[in-house]
């Protein structure tokens, strides 16, 4: 939220600003420390960042590795961008969704022209596009579904295409990759994985294939990676627990070496959490780091939706839970 536009972080970091925002504020929410930072600042960075521009109609080029093709025409309406004056994505759009929600302030937002421009960024596949110039990703589609689904829109969406596509990007090992042909990966598992959950379309997993997969995730030392032969990585802490959690295989971890991995990559002097021990910590692994800790059961902490990545008390009392189990809350000593 800082507005020291001397420092070069502050521009080296424009892209992920909003982001950034929902990071942190979805962290203090598990930690119950919510009013830690300024609920009118907050919702004022949000509307500072919607791009009104985004109702333009484009005719854009998306090159591929086969051939170019021609995006058709489509109207796009009222998105977040990720920094005021920065255009309007699917990744800045649901967090500004996810912080107003959790600040009870999305009446502050205009919902319909949100939702047609999220709905107007479904392609012929079923998967959605990033924004205007046409990047498609199954985040993409997880951000849309998120979305939608928060706004009160998910009837809108062509549910068989959408879930078409997902089934289309799921491989022999039980996994998801970003897209048709590419690898499984903890964070697209969780995203397809958990996008099919608010559609109420799990029976397109291969729950114990995948689940070994996840769980084949973790390291000696405690630690999940997002691959095999990869490095583990605290985010990994959400990607994969909250992917067994939905699937209902957080068991198959062993939780007590994950909590200690996690509470290791803390840094004891300046607080948040890095990727890993002795690295420098950042708001995006402090929030993994504490979604994992949830799940496992942690003392003192809020419970965790690993659908919505948000408090589940608030997704509850909106009526959107899924079926998904965490380990029981450990009380402190």
């Amino acid at each position: 939220m800082s507005q020291n536009k001397d420092d070069l972080v502050y521009h080296l970091t424009a892209h992920l600003r909003m982001n950034a925002v929902y990071w942190g504020l979805s962290a203090l929410c598990v930690m119950k420390q919510k009013d830690a930072l300024n609920r009118d600042e907050m919702i004022d960075f949000v509307i500072s960042c919607w791009d009104d521009e985004a109702g333009h109609v484009y005719s854009l080029w998306r090159s591929s590795l086969e051939f170019d093709t021609i995006l058709t025409n489509y109207l796009l309406l009222g998105g977040f961008g990720a920094s005021p004056g920065h255009d309007a994505h699917l990744l800045s759009t649901l967090s500004a969704i996810q912080i107003m929600v959790m600040q009870d302030a999305l009446d502050r937002i205009d919902i319909p022209r949100v939702a047609k421009y999220i709905l107007s960024l479904q392609q012929p596949s079923g998967v959605f596009a990033g924004d205007a110039f046409g990047e498609i990703d199954t985040r993409f589609l997880y951000c849309a579904i998120n979305a939608l689904s928060l706004l009160g829109y998910l009837n809108e969406v062509d549910v068989e295409k959408t879930v078409g596509y997902i089934r289309r990007c799921r491989n022999f090992d039980g996994g998801f990759g970003a897209r048709e042909g590419a690898e499984s990966h903890a964070a697209q598992v969780w995203v397809c994985v958990a996008a099919l959950a608010i559609l109420d379309r799990l029976d397109e997993v291969d729950v114990d294939t995948l689940g070994w997969w996840l769980a084949e995730r973790q390291l000696p030392n405690g630690g999940l990676n997002g691959r095999p032969e990869k490095l583990e990585d605290v985010c990994y802490s959400h990607w994969v627990l909250s992917s067994m959690s939905i699937l209902k295989k957080i068991h198959w971890i062993n939780a007590d070496k994950l909590t200690a991995f996690i509470l290791s990559a803390q840094a004891p002097e300046h607080g948040g959490i890095a990727d890993r021990p002795g690295n420098q910590p950042d708001v995006f692994h402090t929030l993994f780091g504490v979604a994992g800790l949830s799940l496992l059961g942690y003392p003192g902490l809020e419970d965790l939706d690993p659908v919505y990545c948000m408090p589940a008390r608030l997704i509850e009392s909106k009526g959107l839970r899924k079926d998904w189990e965490a380990l029981p809350r450990k009380v402190s000593a």
